[in-house]
């Protein structure tokens, strides 16, 4: 089972996203949220040339993936999981809320320390927010969360089977909870009590500071409301609300060259979470 997995992995985190993708893509058409003001073809070709730089360079930097890590913990007895060896069932659930948790508190920090905001802040930099918004992430900080999240993998000890729930999850949220979709209020309110749902996150990508650094999960919502960093709409409503920072905010900063060098562009002061103005 663990060797049909590990052979599997890749056709089946692929296939999943293309599904996600494709469903995401049809749904923003039919009902979208905001009107779409920048071109389509402009931002999805470059989000998505992000994704094609960062899949390259995550194969070739990390060869084994996050499931064979776990199933090399399994086999050597890493982690705390391995070392206590709970029923299945409970590895599992303990494994996707350490890791969901874990990911929430890699988020925070990318706000919180400015040289990491400054490779976090090409993803807020987008100046519209639809699902390719949450395929846009850095290379570096890809690389970074990688390694992140093999630490814990080692120090966790999750099951293989976990970690690859988790990263097909992590990946289907994140394009949903970045997605440009219309979804009836009285549902919104429930479902945000169990995943994080469009207008939860799109708080996060507000231009205001205070309401970029909120929101902070991508699957579960409970820990913004755990570690009060939860906010439920955004000042300006979110038909009316600017998405993005401060800087960056021509179309040009939206082409694929000009993403990967805005690390070395600018200044990294205005928004992270531990700033003067918002301790005020």
């Amino acid at each position: 089972m663990s060797e049909l997995l590990l052979e599997n992995e890749p056709l089946i985190r692929i296939s999943l996203f293309l599904g996600i993708l494709v469903t995401l893509a049809a749904w923003e058409v039919a009902a979208p949220r905001r009107r779409r003001e920048i071109p389509r073809l402009l931002r999805w070709t470059n989000n998505l040339g992000v994704v094609v730089i960062d899949t390259i360079l995550v194969r070739l930097t990390f060869p084994v993936a996050a499931v064979g890590l776990a199933l090399l913990a399994e086999e050597r007895g890493w982690g705390l999981l391995n070392l206590f060896e709970p029923p299945a069932g409970l590895a599992l659930l303990v494994s996707l809320l350490s890791l969901d948790l874990a990911i929430y508190l890699q988020h925070v920090m990318f706000h919180a320390v400015p040289a990491l905001w400054r490779l976090h802040r090409m993803h807020h930099a987008d100046l519209e927010f639809d699902f390719t918004t949450g395929l846009r992430f850095h290379p570096i900080e890809i690389l970074l969360s990688m390694g992140i999240k093999f630490a814990v993998v080692v120090s966790l000890g999750p099951p293989a089977m976990a970690v690859l729930v988790f990263e097909a999850l992590l990946n289907a949220t994140s394009m949903f909870n970045h997605s440009n979709v219309r979804i009836p209020l009285g549902l919104d309110r429930v479902l945000r009590w169990i995943v994080v749902t469009p207008d939860m996150h799109r708080v996060h990508h507000s231009i205001h500071p205070k309401e970029t650094n909120s929101n902070f999960g991508f699957n579960l919502p409970w820990w913004d409301r755990l570690f009060g960093t939860y906010r439920a709409q955004p000042q300006e409503g979110h038909e009316g609300m600017s998405i993005g920072i401060e800087q960056f905010r021509s179309t040009r900063d939206l082409w694929l060259d000009r993403m990967l060098i805005q690390p070395l562009l600018g200044t990294a002061n205005d928004y992270p979470i531990n700033r003067e103005e918002d301790k005020k």
